[in-house]
């Protein structure tokens, strides 16, 4: 005999309970379960099939093909009842791109116990494109601080003891082995690095290849630019790279760093070895550098699509649950297989389809939740996370009313949808919403299956959790219909073939009814918190309690 019992979490919204496992649920009343059968895959496969035309180009921000492809989107959800909610009571947020160019001109020296020596810049050198100033020069004395992180809730501490006050510090990009996912990609971003690297009072950041096999001669970013975000004053409010609180972020090869390591008595490998099992081997470098480099600019005129469907409580109406994903692409690009043309079909017209649908659902279901949800189309999530980062730091609403973003990005829908990982759910309140969602919808969750690609940090819920907003990103879990699990192995057959490249098309691997289910799912996690009286919480003592 089962034992049951039902409690109320919110208005029109059940949770029964019991005993058994996987247990029939009742998450949600009769008239939410009948509008979440109105996704379609069909439609899906039709809005995906329009987005990802040759047509648009690949949707780059700022072209003529994003354009066609935010009237789509515009479009439909002016159909499914959904208010525009950008500026100016419009649809779009706009957004100034500036691409920041290495110039012509760049040298550094390294002086190793008061001998001075040229470093070829450009291979073994090079300092980050600066959007602000179009040269940039620094110099001083360096310190090794590890991978730069401090952490207190994991007890670990790379500037413990170490005096890197007006100077330099050269980091290693990375996190100790024992990090969870999340935690570790969030240490090692750039931004991170820098802010941490600031407040102990170092004045630039090097990051050194740690790597003896990586190639001698660095992937300068400034060959192709950097993208940062611009206000009206010129101004950078976001970027994946430039923080303006050091003089300069620059990168050295591993033969530096073997340099640099031995003027203290260290083996580059042991020290390298020592920060990835967790133990901190910080210490002062006997050099100093100085380098200088130029840049040019280009900048772009770009937008993000924003719409809200309003909230039934007078007063819980005025806070948003918000569901993002990104429309753009990477426009036209180096042919592979004579064709150059990077049409995005899973990333991320999947990902906008799948938000169509959350809003078709909600113009199916008569009673509102209690808050309002915001419908919002990124651009520049190719170029660093941009259009989400400034949504996210001056939304078109007030800031502190945005309680939870749940962020849709290449769901990857290549096979039936049995199991997902909530990329960042575990930092907050979220985890439990996700849960219950997905035992209603017969799925199961699991931990990330691949925490080496660093995908919390790579997507556009990230913007939103260093703003303060708990966030999370639904992916494919491994589980298979023949029982095997092993789904993991058929994603990196896709993405070897399709992932950034021209042949991510409509005539690509699809299992479109599982993007109708993951746009279910989505729509169901935030609906449980948009009716939830009490809004997400972060994890006590979490690394983004405080942000």
């Amino acid at each position: 005999m089962k034992l049951k019992f039902t409690a109320t979490l919110a208005s029109g919204v059940l949770l029964s309970l019991s005993t058994g496992v996987f247990a029939q649920q009742k998450l949600v009343n009769p008239a939410v379960d009948a509008a979440m059968q109105t996704a379609s895959a069909d439609e899906i496969k039709a809005s995906i099939t329009y987005l990802a035309d040759d047509k648009l180009l690949g949707r780059a921000p700022g072209t003529p093909g994003f354009q066609m492809g935010a009237d789509y989107v515009i479009g439909k959800l002016t159909e499914y009842g959904v208010k525009p909610a950008g500026e100016n009571g419009g649809w779009t947020q706009q957004v100034r791109f500036r691409r920041t160019f290495a110039g012509k001109t760049g040298s550094a020296t390294l002086t190793i116990a008061g001998k001075t020596d040229s470093i070829k810049y450009g291979n073994d050198i090079f300092i980050y494109p600066d959007p602000v100033h179009q040269v940039v020069t620094s110099s001083g004395q360096l310190a090794f601080a590890g991978y730069g992180i401090t952490d207190k809730q994991l007890n670990y501490d790379d500037y413990a003891g170490l005096n890197v006050k007006g100077k330099i510090v050269v980091i290693v990009r990375g996190a100790p082995k024992s990090f969870p996912s999340s935690d570790a990609s969030h240490s090692m971003d750039l931004i991170t690095i820098q802010k941490n690297a600031a407040a102990h009072g170092a004045k630039g950041v090097i990051l050194a290849v740690g790597d003896s096999t990586a190639r001698p001669i660095l992937p300068n970013p400034g060959r192709r630019g950097t993208y940062s975000i611009m206000d009206e004053k010129g101004v950078p409010v976001v970027s994946r790279n430039y923080f303006g609180g050091v003089e300069m972020l620059a990168m050295v090869g591993y033969k530096t760093f073997k340099a640099l390591a031995a003027t203290a008595g260290k083996n580059a490998g042991d020290v390298v070895a020592s920060i990835k099992a967790g133990t901190p081997m910080s210490f002062p470098v006997n050099a100093s550098v100085s380098a200088t480099a130029d840049f040019s600019y280009q900048d772009i005129a770009g937008f993000n699509v924003v719409g809200k469907i309003e909230g039934s409580d007078k007063k819980l109406k005025n806070e948003y649950v918000v569901h993002s994903a990104h429309l753009d692409h990477l426009g036209v690009g180096q042919p592979i297989q004579g064709d150059s043309i990077y049409n995005g079909a899973h990333d991320n017209a999947s990902g906008v389809s799948s938000l169509l649908q959350i809003a078709k659902i909600y113009h199916n279901l008569k009673e509102k939740p209690k808050r309002s949800i915001l419908i919002v189309m990124v651009t520049g999530e190719e170029l660093g996370d941009l259009g989400s980062g400034y949504f996210a730091s001056h939304p078109t609403v007030p800031v502190k009313s945005m309680v939870a973003d749940v962020n849709t990005d290449m769901p990857t829908i290549i096979a039936p949808l049995l199991s997902v990982t909530a990329l960042g759910a575990e930092h907050s309140s979220l985890a439990a919403v996700v849960d219950k969602a997905a035992r209603y919808m017969d799925m199961t969750v699991e931990p990330d299956p691949e925490p080496e690609q660093n995908r919390f940090v790579r997507s556009d819920q990230y913007s939103f959790v260093v703003h303060g907003i708990p966030a999370l990103h639904i992916k494919y879990g491994a589980r298979t219909p023949d029982g095997k699990n092993n789904l993991n192995d058929l994603v990196k057959v896709w993405r070897a073939k399709y992932y950034h490249k021209p042949q991510d098309d409509i005539n690509g691997m699809f299992d479109f009814d599982a993007g109708r289910k993951y746009a279910q799912l989505n729509f169901l996690i935030g609906y449980v918190v948009a009716n939830d009286p009490q809004r997400p919480t972060w994890n006590k003592g979490d690394i983004f309690e405080k942000n």
